[in-house]
């Protein structure tokens, strides 16, 4: 480990005769214009070349007769062909605007042609966006929606919304609701597993960038950054933080081994589709555990384009301008980073609405309302969180302050006492992460403490 340190260094002072000597850094500037891949709304958007995955975004239609359920000012679109998906939400114009009422949506599976039966979508996703006052909140792209539901590989769908009544009155639906239908993307066949994304041919630009963003954990392009035991960590921590370290990290590192982590490379990421600068805050003080809330009809080989999945859903229809969470985690508790920028960087995400500053979101990939996250799945958390809150002197076990950015729970400016680690729900009032997986986060901080060291 030593010697890769050294050599990375080495490699990384040699560069910057040709390369900025920071990454591309913005706080408050205002965006570039999406490229037209990732704008597109269009029913059959073009594909970039080389580049796996696209967006349908259907507009609804009022319902009428059986398919309103007896629901006036329902909308939808009854069954119909359409190119092959995965992953399935509502989307409409106001990210301000929340839809009180009932999304469900029917299936068709590719291969068997048969027809799911009804599936609810969660309506309730406002608490997950980048803060208000920010450039991101500000773009001017950001579009409301519901949680992305993964439903595997189809090509038909029903959907209806049904809106919230009371004494007969329905509630107004919010404007310009939109099927997002996402595919993924085909796997490269000739590596032989369908599920993996394609990692041949030169790197563009943008992937170039992402990856050089870890290039003293790993070698430019690498698809996995390798774990490591307390000792290499201890020197590697040294080495990426040396000037942010305290009398008391110095003294005494409290932190957890680095776990291995898929590269945004390694889950397939369209770097093409994200803003090209990384955003970042200033530490991080607490890690927020959400779910994703896109189901458990996963398989770990399908983790990727599950991700996938959900990155494009995040930038193309919703307009953040990157996947929101910094890290992903599977049932099988395999490591996925995030939003770009750097895994061991405090990356600003758009997770917890209100709460990003100072913070990185942790999402397992499913719902645990009434399902129990995996044990696998449970000890990931604490070896993630061991590591990257002992990166920046943080106790798993202890609590601390964030000041809110505003939210319907804090209002803006409050300084809010929380855990370490801490559920999504602990900073917006929220179902996130799941009751079951709520319940966990006792033994994910004991976990966390006890890998770092901490008597």
């Amino acid at each position: 480990m030593r010697g890769f340190l050294a050599s990375s260094i080495g490699v990384t002072c040699a560069a910057a005769l040709a390369l900025p000597l920071t990454l591309p850094v913005t706080t408050a500037t205002a965006f570039p214009a999406p490229s037209a891949a990732a704008g597109t709304r269009a029913a059959d958007p073009s594909v970039q070349p080389g580049i796996p995955g696209s967006t349908q975004s259907l507009p609804l239609v009022p319902l009428a007769g059986e398919r309103a359920e007896g629901a006036p000012g329902a909308q939808g679109l009854p069954r119909r062909d359409v190119r092959r998906f995965s992953l399935v939400g509502v989307a409409w114009d106001d990210p301000d605007t929340e839809l009180h009422g009932r999304v469900q949506v029917r299936t068709r599976a590719v291969g068997t042609g048969a027809w799911s039966g009804w599936q609810d979508v969660e309506t309730h996703n406002a608490d997950h966006g980048p803060d208000p006052g920010t450039s991101e909140h500000s773009s001017g792209r950001l579009r409301g929606a519901t949680a992305p539901l993964w439903v595997g590989d189809s090509d038909g769908v029903e959907v209806r919304v049904l809106p919230e009544t009371s004494s007969r009155t329905a509630a107004p639906l919010p404007s310009g609701l939109r099927l997002e239908l996402v595919d993924p993307g085909r796997a490269d066949t000739a590596r032989g597993a369908d599920d993996d994304p394609p990692l041949t041919g030169p790197l563009s630009a943008e992937t170039t960038a992402a990856s050089e963003a870890n290039a003293l954990l790993a070698p430019l392009g690498a698809t996995k950054i390798p774990a490591l035991d307390r000792a290499d960590t201890e020197d590697e921590m040294f080495v990426l933080r040396a000037p942010e370290l305290t009398a008391e990290q110095l003294a005494e590192p409290y932190i957890g081994p680095r776990p291995g982590i898929t590269t945004r490379r390694g889950w397939g990421a369209d770097e093409s589709l994200r803003e090209k600068e990384f955003l970042y805050t200033k530490q991080v003080k607490v890690a927020f555990v959400h779910h994703t809330a896109t189901g458990n009809n996963y398989t770990c080989a399908q983790a990727p384009s599950v991700i996938r999945s959900i990155y494009r859903y995040h930038v193309v229809s919703m307009g953040w301008r990157d996947i929101g969470y910094n890290f992903l985690v599977d049932k099988c508790g395999n490591i996925y980073e995030g939003r770009a920028g750097g895994v061991a960087e405090p990356v600003m995400g758009a997770h917890t609405l209100g709460f990003n500053h100072d913070s990185m979101g942790i999402a397992v990939l499913g719902t645990f309302n009434s399902t129990s996250p995996p044990t696998a799945t449970v000890e990931a958390i604490g070896q993630l969180t061991a590591w990257k809150l002992g990166l920046f002197g943080g106790d798993p076990g202890g609590k601390t302050y964030l000041k809110s950015g505003g939210g319907n729970l804090y209002k803006k400016g409050t300084n809010v006492r929380l855990n370490v680690i801490s559920g999504h729900k602990d900073g917006f009032l929220t179902d996130c992460p799941g009751e079951l997986l709520y319940g966990k986060l006792g033994s994910i901080r004991s976990q966390a403490s006890s890998l770092q060291g901490r008597p």
